[in-house]
């Protein structure tokens, strides 16, 4: 790029959608025995920004319904009638980037919606927000020398030629864009996740953004495996791996949480072969498995990476051609699992380590628990135990969009299979 359960293998079982708006928890409990009300009361909350309660801030009424959930594709162009149709009818919602020739009079017709680095010509209430610049921290770099207003590709980056000056870059393309009170966003790659000092980085993450996010594309980048291993000391042989997309949601907050002050942290996948010099394309299971770490590590957004700029297939709109056809599906229906689960995605987590090996996030909606969960970067495949919090009754664990159900016992413990390093799995608990 130069600019957001449950199986090992995913399968969609017809009428197996359960509803997630549901009435209000009822206590439960004696005075002898605690009730779940009172276990879940004393568990300590995930700090974070306000879930979609943080768009109604900047005037985005949509968004800040908690049955939204921001799934988007970078840098798509909306030209002809069919264009934004046949991307909402993808279960997108979002363009993070629309080209300069698009048209906002479809892209608002369509009911999508719209963060551009500019406004576009009849632009309106599609435009929930703006686009500062892309990976500015990579090819501009940490400093505050003078931009020449180049691109990559351009001519010289900053003054005098040599010198590092993304700081610069995002604070003078913030103040070309509008000041309506719609948030502003940027995308950072590689160096704020992997090169960058967290004094460097974090200037990056904290002083212009409204919304953040960073691109590292674990399973198809090639020379990503060394870097990591260079810089952030990840093993070459647990690289390419979903957990580290949730890893790269959880150091970007981590740096987010530095100025005290928060903000959404989104997630960028890629859906085909975005490098030019990349050996492999990403796989479905693989792309499933990113999509849902970044969810697990709180991503408040998921964004697709719709370009080709290697492999056999080249391409400018990936999921909208035949390059797409091998990840098409399975974006569609994670898409569709992300829809029916935002009323709970939208919720503050609680803070609770299920088990040894598992990267899991803990939510409630309604009278029912929901934790997600998949393996940690270090874990092997094969069978796990996860503990319910101290004090937590419940006899059973829905296993969603999978057809099935697993006892519970009676001290909180279930067990459950995870097949390969991308499996996850999503539980509904009644309690």
């Amino acid at each position: 790029m130069t600019l957001v359960l449950v199986l090992a293998v995913l399968y969609f079982y017809p009428g197996d959608s359960q509803p997630v708006d549901e009435p209000p928890p009822t206590a439960t409990g004696t005075a002898e025995q605690p009730s779940n009300e009172a276990a879940l009361k004393a568990l300590p909350l995930v700090p974070w920004e306000g879930g979609s309660a943080y768009y109604g801030g900047f005037g985005a009424k949509a968004w800040a319904d908690p049955a939204f959930f921001p799934v988007g594709v970078w840098l798509e162009s909306v030209v002809e009638p069919g264009d934004a149709a046949g991307d909402k009818a993808l279960g997108l919602n979002t363009y993070m980037g629309l080209t300069s020739t698009s048209n906002a009079q479809r892209v608002r017709e369509s009911g999508m919606w719209t963060l551009t680095d500019q406004p576009l010509a009849g632009y309106g209430e599609e435009a929930v927000g703006w686009v500062i610049d892309d990976e500015a921290d990579m090819w501009a770099g940490p400093g505050d020398a003078k931009w020449t207003g180049n691109h990559p590709g351009e001519g010289p980056l900053c003054v005098p030629e040599g010198e590092r000056c993304g700081y610069t870059v995002l604070k003078e393309r913030k103040s070309r864009l509008p000041k309506d009170g719609r948030p502003l966003y940027a995308n950072f790659g590689k160096g704020v996740i992997i090169w960058e000092t967290d004094e460097e980085a974090s200037r990056f993450v904290n002083d212009y953004t409204d919304i953040v996010s960073s691109d590292v594309y674990w399973y198809t980048s090639e020379g990503i495996c060394q870097d990591a291993k260079n810089y952030i000391n990840v093993p070459l042989d647990k690289c390419r791996r979903s957990a580290n997309y949730g890893m790269l949601i959880e150091k970007l907050r981590r740096l987010d949480s530095l100025d005290k002050k928060l903000q959404p942290v989104y997630a960028v996948v890629e859906v085909g072969w975005p490098g030019k010099d990349d050996k492999r394309a990403i796989e479905p299971d693989e792309l499933a498995g990113a999509v849902m770490s970044s969810l697990i590590h709180e991503a408040r957004g998921i964004l697709y990476f719709n370009h080709n700029f290697g492999g056999p297939c080249p391409s400018q709109h990936v999921l909208r051609e035949r390059c797409g056809d091998k990840t098409r599906p399975m974006v569609v229906e994670m898409n569709k699992r992300i829809k029916q689960l935002a009323p709970v995605l939208n919720t503050q987590s609680y803070e609770h380590r299920f088990g040894d090996g598992l990267d899991t996030m803990l939510k409630r909606h309604g009278d029912a628990l929901y934790v997600f969960t998949m393996l940690d970067r270090d874990a092997s495949p094969g069978p796990h135990k996860l503990a319910l919090p101290p004090g937590i009754k419940a006899d059973k664990a829905e296993v969603l969009f999978e057809g099935r159900t697993i006892p519970i016992d009676g001290s909180g413990q279930f067990s459950d299979s995870f097949e390969a390093e991308y499996s996850y799995h999503v539980y509904k608990i009644p309690i």
